[in-house]
């Protein structure tokens, strides 16, 4: 059974799970920050993605994301940088005191550190929503029991000059294929979420740290 996960008391355990890791890494500088948008659509618990624009320069155009980006030098802090990524991006202003915590942060191909700042944003109706078109294609919801479905979970084996080097995750029969990072943070998500009901498969995986 899916736990209530927009419950207030889902929330204090969420908080005080990632406090400490959010003290450590809100003390760091990183390369980007996202946010994690955990959200209500249609009265179903859902998390928020956006496509990223087939106009961007760069690989990951046409792409599945959270919205996120660079941190910037006036930002205050990684949840500065998710937030101010998020409503240029999206045209969502998230308060600050939305924001549940910080996950363990990924590492992009070039090493750079990349921070997931939860945030849970209540109810939501996606057609308010204003995405940037020079930055986003498409803003869609996944719910979290669709997610959380094992037929809609694979993983991706990666290889290079022919020797296996590394397994991730995939999320699969929504809209879009959630894989790269953005599927990372998700397991990190889920396994956050529904403890009891989503088990990574993937040796290794930690929900927070810093």
């Amino acid at each position: 059974m899916l736990p209530d996960c927009l419950s207030a008391e889902s929330e204090r355990r969420c908080r005080q799970l990632l406090a400490g890791a959010t003290a450590r890494l809100r003390a760091r500088p990183a390369a980007a920050a996202v946010l994690v948008p955990l959200c209500s659509v249609g009265g179903v618990p859902a998390l928020l993605y956006t496509l990223r624009s087939s106009r961007l320069a760069g690989r990951h155009k046409g792409d599945v994301s959270f919205p996120g980006g660079k941190c910037d030098p006036a930002d205050q802090d990684v949840v500065h940088t998710a937030l101010r990524e998020t409503q240029e991006e999206m045209g969502l202003a998230v308060p600050a005191e939305r924001v549940w915590g910080v996950l363990r942060p990924v590492w992009d191909r070039h090493k750079a550190t990349v921070v997931p700042v939860l945030a849970g944003l209540g109810p939501l109706d996606l057609h308010s929503l204003r995405p940037n078109p020079e930055e986003v294609d498409e803003v869609f919801a996944l719910p979290l029991a669709h997610l959380l479905e094992t037929q809609n979970q694979g993983y991706t084996h990666f290889c290079k000059g022919g020797h296996f080097r590394y397994t991730l995750p995939v999320f699969l029969n929504g809209p879009h294929r959630v894989w790269g990072l953005t599927a990372i943070i998700t397991e990190f998500t889920l396994q956050l979420l529904a403890p009891g009901t989503y088990q990574p498969r993937l040796a290794g995986t930690r929900l927070s740290g810093g």
